[in-house]
């Protein structure tokens, strides 16, 4: 077995035991290793220290059952390993800037760790073959259009080491972005008429930092006062496809596994470079859409 296999076989353990106490014995001993190098290859494959992910996906989970009000936050504690209210509410506001209590009552979008799966790291496929991958479903293709595609949003810049899936928390930032733009969309007439919402990364204006577009498809080039524009030129682009079983854990955990993917995998191994920028295309915001595709652009 690949060792990538036996920190996998440990992740997978940990997801289905939050609640209990979790030793790191026990997993080294399910990974084959002593405890030395099965914390030195976790850290190393999965981007954080053992203990550290366990806690993070904890407060993933809480934060997930937090939007159900009619469950007691000491219940959400226990169910997911914090053996008290107040160790849940300090761990929540280190990570989150928030207490519980204020996110259930003012909920926005976290950034949270994602659980991993490595098999997105070694596997790769060839284009348009589908890959199955801890319930998501991958295809990368070929797509080209003939005509240059017109966008209008908003743009914010960030610091790159906050950019959602990164592994760092707090508030997702770029989640508050599109409740702006979807605050006017519904009154912007140049959008048209069931259009696709694209999502487009790109370098930023200065160092450390990226910029983030979050708009629609519109029928004219020509941008409205206070609103920005992108343009999805003519050309061929590599297209990652990627669905999941509803919308928030589309934009929540398969889009950013399907960006490492896409970025860290297959591109390097067919030895591709793309044009700095990525965009995420799909049909809206609706519950309904379980279907997101990424589009970067070759470098000829």
């Amino acid at each position: 077995m690949h060792a990538w296999e036996q920190i996998q076989k440990t992740v997978d353990y940990i997801e289905e035991h939050l609640a209990e106490e979790i030793r790191i014995e026990h997993l080294a001993k399910l990974a084959s290793l002593s405890q030395f190098y099965y914390q030195r290859l976790f850290s190393r494959l999965v981007k954080k220290p053992v203990n550290e992910y366990i806690r993070l996906r904890r407060l993933a989970k809480a934060a997930e059952a937090l939007q159900n009000k009619n469950k007691r936050i000491l219940d959400i504690a226990l169910d997911n390993g914090f053996s008290s209210h107040e160790i849940l509410t300090r761990s929540f506001k280190d990570a989150f800037g928030m207490t519980p209590e204020n996110y259930r009552a003012n909920p926005v979008r976290l950034n949270n760790i994602a659980k991993p799966q490595q098999l997105l790291n070694y596997t790769l496929i060839d284009e348009d073959v589908p890959l199955i991958a801890d319930g998501i479903i991958l295809e990368v293709t070929r797509k080209k259009i003939l005509k240059p595609q017109y966008f209008i949003g908003l743009t914010a810049e960030e610091p790159v080491d906050q950019m959602p899936g990164g592994g760092e928390t707090g508030v997702d930032t770029l989640g508050q972005l599109w409740d702006s733009f979807h605050e006017k969309k519904a009154s912007l007439s140049e959008l048209t008429a069931n259009g696709d919402e694209l999502g487009v990364a790109s370098a930023g204006t200065k160092e450390g930092y990226y910029r983030y577009f979050a708009g629609a498809e519109a029928v004219t080039e020509k941008t409205p006062t206070s609103l920005t524009s992108w343009e999805l030129s003519a050309g061929e682009y590599i297209v990652c496809s990627f669905e999941a079983e509803d919308f928030e854990h589309l934009i929540m955990d398969a889009v950013y596994k399907a960006h490492k993917y896409l970025f860290e995998t297959w591109l390097p191994k067919h030895k591709l470079n793309v044009k700095p920028f990525a965009a995420e295309r799909y049909a809206s915001h609706r519950p309904d859409t379980t279907r997101m595709e990424i589009w970067v652009m070759p470098e000829i």
